[in-house]
């Protein structure tokens, strides 16, 4: 089972800084999940949040702010850390080995992305990290918006645990998905996972930071799993 840290190593420094995605490649985890948007100026930032709120203290928008204000707001002190700031996408990718996959989660709410699934797929493709990166979204329009654009490139659902399962798991994920589906660990069965095996997919579950879970996804054949201490689950789930 690989091991992605959950916005990087996010329980030991600012999570989607580039501080946690050094510490998620020095913990071994097999590579990161990030969180795509586009900002008013239309540079790809690694930023989860709609506002900068909880962040920064900003009650700034982040798709209605441009990168030059952006690039100058710290988001690792108000969270407990040393001051950090938003890298955009292709820094990350800078940072991390060229070994790593990495996820990338599209963020965005109804079917208007900004170009932002288009955009997104544009860079990797131009960037040749095709082979390392899979697109996931809760959102299935913004996976269809990519697949439209690029429909080469690996896409995986996010099941929000709050909405209906069955309508996610059955009928949108095998819609939008190409090689994954992403379900919170707490819906992961044998059974579940044994049919989306069947059907070709991977499963991707979130977010996992205790080592007996994780060995207990593990036998359940769920192939990745997401979490915000690498190092730990890393170390749990070594042989020996």
């Amino acid at each position: 089972m690989l091991v992605l840290g959950h916005r990087g190593a996010s329980a030991d420094a600012p999570e989607n800084t580039l501080s946690a995605f050094r510490a998620a490649a020095d913990q071994g985890a097999d590579g990161v999940e990030l969180d795509v948007q586009r900002c008013a100026s239309g540079e790809l930032v690694v930023c989860h949040d709609e506002r900068l709120d909880r962040l920064a203290g900003l009650h700034w928008e982040v798709v209605r702010t441009p990168w030059w204000k952006l690039k100058e707001v710290d988001v690792g002190t108000r969270l407990g850390f040393a001051p950090e700031r938003i890298p955009l996408l292709e820094e990350v990718f800078d940072v991390l080995p060229r070994t790593a996959w990495v996820n990338v989660e599209l963020k965005g709410q109804g079917v208007d992305d900004g170009g932002l699934a288009r955009r997104a797929g544009d860079y990797v493709v131009g960037a040749g990290l095709e082979g390392r990166v899979l697109f996931s979204s809760f959102n299935p329009m913004l996976l269809l918006r990519l697949a439209a654009a690029h429909p080469g490139l690996a896409r995986g659902y996010l099941i929000d645990p709050d909405a209906r399962f069955f309508v996610q798991a059955h009928l949108v994920a095998p819609l939008v998905s190409t090689r994954s589906i992403h379900p919170h660990f707490g819906a992961c069965t044998a059974g579940r996972v044994a049919r989306w095996h069947a059907r070709g997919f991977q499963v991707v579950t979130w977010t996992v930071d205790d080592v007996a879970c994780a060995r207990a996804l593990r036998d359940l054949g769920v192939d990745l799993v997401i979490t915000n201490r690498p190092g730990v689950l890393r170390r749990g789930l070594s042989p020996g």
